[in-house]
């Protein structure tokens, strides 16, 4: 028998790998003699690069770059030398993870590290960009990217260089050619951008009643009165965008991943938005490794409505299903919903009646392997 596993991390316990190899030991208790392909997997979050990295037997990078309020930070990125492509996640330089939970601030955060990122990459003559959005701790709508970029933003004569919540004060946008030579005649021109794709898990637009601000912005210390701050700030990158470059990417699903930095991707790199789960599932060659298997195995942290947009225990259950093979679901806990849990022919979860988040988390291998054997006596 072939067993294909392709799990998501396990936010806080396990990476995508140590999902796998729990889940694999748990079914070779029963099944010894079983074939079993491990494939970790992720949907544009944060895994995206090590999943690339490790299917294409990249090397990883190092850069310098500055987290979401400024402060200097060594940050990596995966490489696959023989297609130059680079595959990094936003959340390595302006992520959530870069913060103590105190230091969470939206109108001071920026994506300005996401730029560096992206430059070194380009100086090494990238010709394509994966970057993962996801985890992030900022709202910016890309205006700390874009800085980083070469961008300059004005309100009037005013530079406008702090939070995003200056934005709503901006009257002019100078692009890195013109706005190199305004500040600096003589500086040396920046490289230029190779093929972009931003790889996202959500279908937020940038701006109204589900966009990055309203939607996430209270995950990421926003206040109610500083949600209406930061949604006028964006509101006004938008329309100046609009007015100045003659496009406009606000209401593009995705335009608000990782707090608006899909519409600042499309709207100052050319970025294409992508599903993250297909990005991945493609760069690791899951469809193909599907077709050899007798059963499939799908695993993530938790199963519930979200799951249906875009998440990798649904993308592996899509392609399962497109393949003719059985699969099946081990999570860390799962909603009673029918429409979710009918995507898989059976749903194993970890949590028991009573068990703290906390336990669940604690003991996820021990309990990945419980019931990864419980299944492997069903098959």
């Amino acid at each position: 028998m072939r067993i294909l596993i392709a799990p998501d991390k396990f936010k806080g316990a396990l990476n995508a790998r140590g999902v796998a190899e729990n889940i694999a030991t748990g079914l070779r208790d029963v099944l010894p003699d079983a074939e079993i392909d491990i494939v970790p997997m992720a949907d544009g979050g944060e895994g995206t690069a090590e999943a690339i990295y490790d299917a294409r037997n990249g090397t990883w990078l190092q850069c310098k770059a500055h987290d979401p309020l400024g402060r200097e930070i060594d940050t990596r990125y995966a490489w696959i030398e023989n297609e130059k492509l680079a595959v990094m996640e936003m959340s390595e330089a302006a992520g959530m993870r870069r913060l103590q939970p105190d230091e969470l601030n939206p109108e001071k955060a920026t994506a300005f590290g996401v730029g560096e990122m992206i430059l070194d990459a380009a100086k090494r003559e990238a010709l394509e960009i994966i970057i993962g959005l996801g985890g992030s701790a900022t709202n910016d709508g890309g205006f700390g990217m874009a800085r980083a970029l070469g961008f300059r933003f004005f309100s009037g004569t005013k530079e406008l260089t702090a939070g995003v919540s200056e934005l709503a004060n901006l009257t002019e946008i100078l692009l890195p050619e013109r706005a190199v030579a305004a500040a600096v005649p003589s500086a040396e021109a920046r490289p230029t951008l190779p093929k972009i794709i931003a790889a996202v898990d959500v279908k937020n637009p940038l701006l109204g009643t589900n966009g990055a601000t309203r939607i996430f912005g209270p995950q990421k210390g926003a206040s109610m009165e500083t949600i209406a701050v930061l949604e006028q700030a964006l509101t006004r990158l938008a329309d100046v965008v609009s007015n100045e470059f003659g496009f406009d990417y606000r209401s593009e699903p995705g335009a608000g991943a990782a707090g608006g930095l899909g519409f600042g991707l499309m709207s100052f790199c050319g970025a294409k938005i992508r599903s993250g789960f297909d990005v991945v599932a493609e760069a690791v060659g899951l469809e193909a490794k599907m077709k050899d298997a007798d059963v499939v195995i799908a695993s993530e942290g938790g199963l519930d409505r979200q799951t249906l947009e875009g998440k990798t225990p649904a993308g592996v259950a899509r392609l399962a299903r497109k393949a003719g093979k059985p699969v099946f679901a081990i999570v860390g806990r799962a909603t009673e919903d029918r429409e979710v849990r009918e995507i898989f022919d059976a749903v194993y979860e970890n949590s028991r009646p009573g068990m703290s988040q906390e336990e669940n988390m604690k003991r996820a291998a021990e309990l990945l392997r419980g019931n990864a054997r419980e299944l492997a006596k069903s098959l």
